[in-house]
């Protein structure tokens, strides 16, 4: 992959999911079979209703600074064209895959964009601990009835955040809301070094017509003695309108080209994950993981023509064996502390 393309696609990709303060809604009630059923499909339908082929906008701004000495930003807007398809749906699983289409000198290319992946009544979820490392931690047993947990992945599948919860109507208008997450800086600000660390936020998603939003209300936080501390509040709204005037067609022969090789990059981070009961690796502020680049590079030589899949396979396995370690238990960020400094910014 050329560094214009890498700067593009890492340059967009600020992409966040989750919903709901962390235990503040009570669990849900136990509902008539037929009620649980409905709210079931119900939710399902607004999951897969993700998939399509959209324009894209990205917006993000820092808006209330929490110390005298931070200034916000300036807002961030950016935006491209998306194709979003379901790779994976066994009824309580779903999986959909974000590629991101682009040009460059009238000619058309793909980058295998960020992954996500919703589980119905998840017993766990993957949680970002500090720099480089995620743990698997269970989800409050009173919390998992008719909930479901988004598990958000980077370009190259490796983990970025999750977070649980409720599909359900609020105002007349459907969403689902996670608890406090907790995840490691986006490309747009590690770049820049800046003050703060990590992120705690609230996300959520909700179709309109024509299309769906996500959007993020984020509490940038840096680790001081083992303790968040708040420095500023960002909202961030990323909107998917359904749009089809782009190279559709590139997207899906790329993912046919290389859905093969990443099937097998996706089972190799489950088997790290599974076997440590998380996982750690080394961040780069450019690409994500230390891994990130040449993963995406050898799915580009597959889908010209220059490695067979077999050998992108072993090499691809062989990368994240070597780049991973055994996780060590780490409470650097514990949303749960930090949530009630974040409700300052309400």
């Amino acid at each position: 992959m050329n560094l214009f393309k890498r700067s593009l696609c890492l340059g967009i990709y600020a992409a966040a999911l989750a919903a709901s303060p962390a235990l503040a809604d009570d669990p849900i009630a136990q509902r008539p079979a037929a009620q649980e059923q409905a709210s079931y499909e119900a939710d399902r339908a607004d999951i897969l209703a993700m998939a399509g082929d959209y324009r894209v906008s990205f917006d993000m701004r820092e808006t209330t600074s929490w110390r005298e000495d931070y200034t916000p930003i300036d807002p961030k807007m950016s935006g491209g064209f998306e194709s979003v398809r379901m790779i994976k749906d066994t009824g309580r699983e779903i999986v959909l895959q974000h590629l991101l289409v682009a040009s460059h000198e009238g000619k058309s290319f793909v980058i295998k964009h960020w992954r996500q992946d919703w589980v119905y009544e998840p017993e766990t979820i993957l949680t970002y601990k500090s720099s480089g490392k995620w743990e698997l931690e269970p989800v409050p047993e009173a919390m998992r009835r008719g909930r479901w947990s988004q598990t958000v992945y980077q370009v190259d599948d490796s983990p970025r955040y999750a977070g649980w919860g409720q599909w359900r109507s609020v105002n007349g208008v459907r969403q689902w809301r996670s608890n406090w997450t907790a995840r490691p800086l986006a490309r747009r600000d590690a770049v820049r070094s800046p003050v703060y660390d990590h992120y705690i936020g609230i996300n959520r998603h909700q179709p309109f017509p024509g299309g769906w939003i996500h959007w993020q209300d984020n509490t940038k936080m840096k680790t001081v003695d083992g303790k968040p501390v708040p420095y500023v509040q960002e909202m961030t709204l990323n909107t998917y309108t359904r749009y089809d005037g782009y190279d559709v067609a590139a997207a899906d022969n790329y993912w046919q080209a290389t859905q093969g090789y990443w099937a097998a990059v996706r089972a190799e981070w489950d088997a790290v994950i599974a076997r440590n009961n998380g996982v750690s690796i080394e961040e780069e502020a450019q690409a994500g993981t230390v891994i990130s680049g040449k993963l995406l590079e050898m799915a580009d030589s597959l889908h010209n023509g220059e490695i067979a899949e077999a050998d992108a396979i072993t090499q691809a396995r062989s990368m994240i064996r070597s780049a991973t370690s055994q996780l060590t238990k780490s409470a650097a960020i514990n949303p749960d502390d930090a949530a009630s400094d974040s409700k300052a910014g309400y």
